[in-house]
């Protein structure tokens, strides 16, 4: 085959995105002609791509030596070096290259000043922060991004330890914009305060420069305690309040995790609450309490503070929103979907409240009612669902899947985190047009953040989110296989009187009908979507390289080995987010069905060094412990290595005496009882009474509730215990009013949802979300 066919043997490769195949083609392609430019810049995209990087370093060079007039030959030189690490050599190439640039010093050109930007980015990176000042200093006049230069020469001053000039240009920072955070943190860090007071006195002077600035009142709040925090507080409350600010409480919400601030007694805060006060500012005060009662778990005074608040402005959005979130808090996610939807009925147009209100619906478990309302803002003749997997609304799809899992539809669950997989492939392939454009644009900054965002893209949470639910979907279908329906009803329909019978049978007709007749509408919007979809998926297939395979719900909720694909998802998450427990707590879910001993023993000493104290890490410590201890099939070398590592975690005691010290350790914590009381229940099924009672008790002095316990008893976790379950659940309503996993049975069959006008039967199962 010649040069000429290899190298559209590659094209078509590269097509079809396998960048693999393409590289090996244009590597034959060059063997009969090594100095063919087109060869050469599509083989350097392909490798960049790949992230081939010594690869592209040594095809960048071919290029500079057959092109050494073409500014992309230099660029593409410099940044292979960049992305190698070597920072001095990319400096010295782009530093040759500028020479080369005719450019006056009083015109200017965007282009040149990106060029130096991004030179005096490689040489901060290298260390060499005084030439990187030096080179500022120099080209500062050719620099068009002028907030670029003052922020750098801030950070380079502070480096260089030049604290006084650092003080100067933060200074004149701040008079360009007083409400930026960072340049008061850059400040102190200039003007090293000794004690709390310096600090203080830093912002002192702000409030006197700036005296309708928030964020020089709001920054001292952070590091200030005791009477001088709540004399601070006052002036920036009275403040936001009378300005009518609704963010405020947002900007001190993280300061509620410092208890030395006082923030948590109620005493403080009915002091802004008089009649005194004006209509609007007092209105203000209210929405702020609710959020404050909202957040120290005391939801009924919240409720009553946002209660009166919409008494007094019924058409103010904020205050819906607000309620929702507070029955939201209190478990009540159906009451809450109810009230945000009021909000999105005062202002149809708000594409937020709008996306909100689809957000909670989701959670109460009503895809239907949620899409709907998502379709007021998705393109008119599409699937409002199909128009948001376009759009790659990731948010969308995540809360459908799962709303989905929570009502046990497996396959429509996983069909959701597989087209949020293939967004992340997308994207990942869609930088590929960058290659080239940034080079000729300059925007080499950029371009350098793009590359490296892409090399970490899966750490996103959209992504984990997506992984770790369809991970545990997997789990579930390898414990518990989805059988055969008619199979499993002709096994059920043996013991049934023919009453029943005759009932079930009834009921069967009216669910096939309903189904029949939502089919028939499905199909009728098919059809109609089909003719204006059709030109426009023929175009996207070309595009990128094929039509893709069709997500089936019913194949993918019966995949031969369910482990094996959760396995797919799990190895991004053990690559790149290292540094999050739940990814090796997973992990070792699935090697431990897989009886994979050395990788469970690598999950758990990972996740022990992140928490050894975590309550799931446990559970696996006792079930590993256990599993190794109960196995006989293990070769030598692996059995040694196991009874020493586990004399390591678990010291001289057992999985009971293990257990044990755990719960003594964390006695006053629900979560952690409650995985000892597994374990307990796990390690010696006899003892189930006490392990139940264990984890049931609701003493004052118990911290961290949730419904974690009531779905324990129900599922079997603590083996038979529905009559407990029952009676358990009837003490939390007690302490928990609100809560919907708490309320009598035919509670949430009671309850409808009016969703703009259109009443909701839906009775679907709940997706709590506390």
């Amino acid at each position: 085959m010649t040069f000429s066919g290899w190298h559209v043997y590659g094209l078509l490769q590269r097509s079809d995105k396998k960048y693999d195949e393409a590289i090996k083609c244009y590597r034959n392609a060059l063997k009969w002609d090594k100095d063919n430019l087109q060869i050469l810049r599509d083989l350097s995209l392909l490798q960049i791509q790949m992230r081939d990087l010594e690869g592209y370093r040594e095809t960048r060079y071919q290029l500079l030596q057959l092109r050494p007039a073409q500014r992309a030959s230099w660029i593409g030189y410099a940044i292979a070096y960049h992305l190698l690490e070597d920072y001095e050599m990319a400096a010295k190439i782009i530093e040759e290259f500028r020479k080369t640039q005719q450019t006056s010093p009083d015109k200017v050109d965007y282009e040149y000043s990106e060029l130096l930007l991004y030179q005096n980015q490689v040489l901060r990176e290298a260390g060499l922060f005084r030439e990187a000042l030096e080179h500022l200093t120099t080209y500062e006049k050719q620099i068009c991004d002028k907030l670029a230069v003052e922020e750098t020469k801030g950070e380079l001053l502070l480096s260089l330890e030049r604290f006084e000039e650092a003080a100067d240009v933060y200074r004149q920072l701040q008079e360009r914009n007083p409400e930026n955070w960072s340049y008061y943190h850059g400040l102190e860090k200039a003007l090293k305060p000794a004690s709390t007071q310096e600090k203080l006195k830093i912002y002192e002077e702000a409030w006197e420069k700036y005296p309708k600035g928030l964020v020089p009142r709001r920054l001292p709040l952070s590091f200030l305690s005791g009477d001088k925090f709540r004399e601070c507080l006052d002036p920036y409350l009275r403040m936001n309040f009378s300005k009518g600010c609704p963010p405020v409480f947002t900007t001190l919400r993280s300061l509620y995790q410092d208890k030395e601030k006082g923030l948590h007694p109620n005493v403080f805060f009915t002091f802004y609450d008089g009649k005194e006060e004006p209509p609007t500012t007092l209105l203000w005060v209210q929405y702020f309490l609710a959020q404050h009662y909202d957040q120290i778990g005391q939801h009924t005074k919240a409720l009553e503070y946002i209660n009166a608040a919409i008494e007094s402005t019924p058409t103010l959005i904020e205050l819906f929103l607000i309620k929702a979130k507070i029955y939201k808090h209190a478990g009540n996610i159906r009451e809450a979907a109810r009230w945000m939807d009021e909000a999105q009925a005062l202002d149809t147009a708000d594409r937020f409240i709008n996306s909100k209100c689809a957000k909670y619906l989701l959670k109460a478990g009503l895809i239907k009612e949620a899409e709907e309302m998502c379709a007021k803002f998705t393109r008119e003749g599409a699937s409002a669902v199909e128009n948001l997997n376009e759009m790659q609304c990731m948010w969308f799809q995540t809360e459908c899947a799962l709303a989905y899992k929570s009502m046990k539809k497996y396959g429509e669950a996983l069909k959701k985190c597989h087209e949020i997989e293939r967004h992340f492939v997308e994207i990942t392939d869609d930088q590929f047009d960058f290659h080239t454009y940034c080079m000729r644009k300059m925007t080499l900054r950029s371009y350098v953040d793009l590359l490296k965002l892409e090399d970490v893209l899966r750490m996103h949470p959209f992504y984990f989110k997506a992984s770790q639910t369809a991970i545990l979907i997997y789990l579930n279908l390898h414990d518990n296989p989805l059988t055969d329906d008619s199979k499993e009803l002709q096994a059920d329909t043996g013991n049934l009187t023919d009453k029943e019978l005759k009932k079930l049978r009834n009921k069967q007709r009216r669910a096939q009908k309903k189904a029949q007749l939502e089919e028939e509408k499905k199909n009728a919007e098919k059809e109609k979507q089909l003719k204006n979809q059709k030109k426009k998926k023929e175009d996207d297939d070309e595009e990128i390289g094929g039509p893709k395979e069709e997500l089936i719900p019913e194949k993918l909720a019966r995949v031969e080995n369910p482990l094996d694909e959760a396995v797919k998802f799990l190895t991004p998450l053990k690559n790149l987010v290292k540094n999050k427990i739940d990814t090796h707590l997973l992990a070792f879910e699935i090697y431990f069905r897989k009886e994979k001993f050395l990788l469970m023993l690598q999950s758990v000493k990972r996740a022990y060094a992140i928490d050894p104290d975590h309550p799931w890490l446990h559970q696996c410590l006792v079930r590993f412990f256990k599993g190794v201890s109960e196995s006989k099939d293990l070769a030598e070398s692996v059995s040694m290595v196991l009874k020493q590592e586990i004399s390591r975690l678990f010291g001289e005691s057992n999985g009971k005496s293990f257990n044990q010290a755990f719960l003594t350790k964390h006695f006053n914590s629900i979560p952690h009882r409650v995985a000892a009381a597994k374990m307990m229940f796990y390690l010696d099924p006899s003892t189930q009474k006490k392990a139940v009672d264990l984890a049931i008790a609701l003493d004052e002095s118990l911290n961290n509730r949730n419904i974690q316990v009531l779905e324990n008893l129900r599922d079997g976790s603590l083996g038979e215990a529905k009559e407990t379950a029952e009676l358990y659940r009837a003490e939390c309503h007690k302490i928990c009013p609100y809560t919907l996993a708490f309320m009598p049975p035919g509670y949430e069959e009671n309850m409808k949802i009016a969703v703009n006008g259109d009443v909701s039967t839906e009775t679907e199962e709940l997706a709590n979300d506390m």
